[in-house]
This record gives structure tokens, C-alpha cells and sequence, in this order.
């Protein structure tokens, strides 16, 4: 494999050594003395979105997020990173995701780009099964999405529930009405939605992590650990479920389950508010754990001569 010095990459990325040095500690790329054809493209993509002045921060915080919903561990070079007005957006198997959000977006330059081949004399492009042609569902889509960012939301939710009466199985559809109905706090027909979603797409990870959260609100801490549990099943990454399981597994009285997720929350996001949340927990948590070892014991007893003392960790 062909590998690329750091002044080969910056005479090949026309760039100088304090922009490459404020993207690494930007954590917008890994800091690295060789590079591979991959890294090159990954490093296009920064150079392109601050060239249009996108904030290092939103870039950083799209990449996190991305890695955490969909469990990518690089999404620069496994999905495709644009710009979507004033936010980010990734492609990744046919689908617009916000990841920040964790919304799917409607595709505008997919649509103007089967548009364009419809008026042509060649093949119709390729549809996912069960999927409608773009003058049906993917219509309504758009429409209803427009509606809901216009906050028309009786008419997004009329062109939503229009959409899964056509299609069943469009689990983006349950996921985005099953919101609306959420910040309403209609919260048995947000559960239905979200519970519709997972039957729809069982490998959604944000149908797991929305019917988590209702479970939540309706006070049924089992079934909304075992969504949780579902949503990192499915995305081992995924920061926000770990967070939402240690909350629930802390409101149950489960200290060190609550611990274990409060750990992976961490490891996976350690900068802002809720990192400074996690650390407290984990040292409020690993505390209770020590005095109630020490509590246990009657007596104490040295270990063996020859045995490793046993250690918390």
C-alpha cells in the first residue's frame, strides 16, 4: 500500500503545517507521520467543509456522534460527510442521517438525481424493496418532513401516517411521527410508533433508543433497559444509549451495572457536560462500592503469603 509522508500531504492537499496541526488537535483527524490513499480522502473532506467555513467543534461533534449511532469507529472514510444547510449530515447505505439529531434526513440531491434519470430514455434507477417510486412516498416524505421543520405538525403528521398506510415497513416514517408525538407527551401512541419501527427494522438502533426513552417517561424501567440494552446491542458505540442504560440502571438501585455503562459512556465521549457528569458518577459509584466492601467484612484478614490481595477495579 502506497504511504504518503507529512510533506507529501501537505504539498498534495496544497495546506500548510498549521492547518494540518489544527485539524489533529481539532480531533478532526488522528495525528499520524504516514498516511494512506484512505487518510488523503478523509483529510479532503475537512479541507472542504472549512473551506465553507463549517466550525471545527460541529465537525468534531458530527464525527462523534456518527461513531455512536451507527458504531462506526471512522466515519470520514465509512460514510460521506455534507452539509445540509446549517448542519451536518452523513450518506451511509442510501440514507441521510443527522446524526446529532439521530434523525434520517430527506435526500434532496438523490431525489433531483432520480429525477433527472426518469426524464431520461435509459433504466429507472434502483428502489429498496417495499419502497414506493418517488412521485408516492418519497413525496410524502419530503413533504412531511418540510412540514415538521415548518412547525405545521398536524400536516407532518397526516403525510407520515399516509406514508406507512402505503408502506408499512418505512421505519424512518414510525421513528419521525413517533417524535412528534413524543414532545406532544402522547407517549402510549409514541411507544406504538417506535415499537412499529423495531418490528419494521429490527436492526434500527434509533427505534431501540426513542422506545427506550418513552419506556422511561411511562415509568416501566425493565422494558426501557432491555431497548437500551437492544440499542448497544446493535451499536456497541453508541454514547448516548450507554448514558440513558446507567441512568436507568442508577434509578433501579443497580450500582454497578449503572458503573459499567457509566464507564463506556466515557471512554466514548469525555469532553463537555455530560463527560463531567459520567466522571462524577463513576466516582460517586466506585466510592459506595469500596465502603460497602468494607462493610462486608467482620474482621480483617491478610491475604496468603504468595496471593495477589484482592483489588477493586
Amino acid at each position: 500500500m502506497t504511504s504518503y509522508s507529512r510533506q507529501d500531504v501537505l504539498r498534495i492537499m496544497q495546506i500548510s503545517s498549521h492547518q494540518l496541526q489544527g485539524w489533529e488537535r481539532a480531533e478532526l483527524i488522528p495525528q499520524r507521520q504516514t498516511y494512506t490513499f484512505q487518510d488523503l480522502g478523509q483529510l479532503r473532506t475537512v479541507r472542504a467543509l472549512r473551506e465553507e467555513d463549517v466550525p471545527a467543534a460541529s465537525i468534531r461533534h458530527s464525527i462523534m456522534a456518527m461513531k455512536a449511532v451507527a458504531g462506526m469507529a471512522n466515519p470520514l472514510i465509512e460514510a460521506s460527510l455534507v452539509r445540509t444547510g446549517t448542519r451536518l449530515a452523513f450518506r451511509h447505505h442510501g440514507a441521510m442521517v443527522d446524526p446529532i439529531r439521530r434523525q434520517l434526513l430527506f435526500d434532496f440531491e438523490r431525489l433531483a438525481r432520480f429525477d433527472q434519470l426518469d426524464r431520461t430514455d435509459g433504466p429507472s434507477p434502483l428502489r429498496a424493496p417495499g419502497s414506493a417510486s418517488p412521485g408516492g412516498v418519497q413525496d410524502r416524505f419530503l413533504a412531511a418532513v418540510q412540514a415538521e421543520e415548518a412547525g405545521e405538525k398536524q400536516r407532518a403528521i397526516s403525510l407520515y401516517e399516509a406514508i406507512v398506510a402505503l408502506d408499512p415497513e418505512y421505519a424512518a416514517a414510525y421513528i419521525n411521527l413517533g417524535t412528534i408525538h413524543f414532545h406532544l407527551r402522547q407517549f402510549g401512541r409514541a411507544e406504538e410508533l417506535y415499537r412499529r419501527a423495531t418490528v419494521a427494522d429490527p436492526g434500527y438502533v434509533l427505534a431501540f433508543f426513542d422506545l427506550g426513552n418513552v419506556l422511561d417517561e411511562l415509568e416501566r424501567p425493565d422494558e426501557s433497559i432491555a431497548a437500551y440494552r437492544q440499542a448497544v446491542a446493535l451499536a456497541p458505540r453508541y454514547a448516548d444509549a450507554h448514558y440513558n442504560l446507567a441512568l436507568a440502571y442508577e434509578r433501579k438501585g443497580q450500582g454497578r451495572q449503572a458503573l459499567r455503562h457509566w464507564q463506556c459512556y466515557h471512554k466514548l465521549d469525555n469532553r463537555g457536560p455530560w463527560a463531567d457528569h459520567a466522571r462524577g458518577q463513576i466516582r460517586k459509584l466506585l466510592s459506595r462500592e469500596k465502603l460497602a466492601i468494607a462493610w462486608r467484612a467482620t474482621e480483617y484478614i491478610p491475604p496468603r503469603k504468595g496471593m495477589a490481595a484482592l483489588e477493586l477495579v
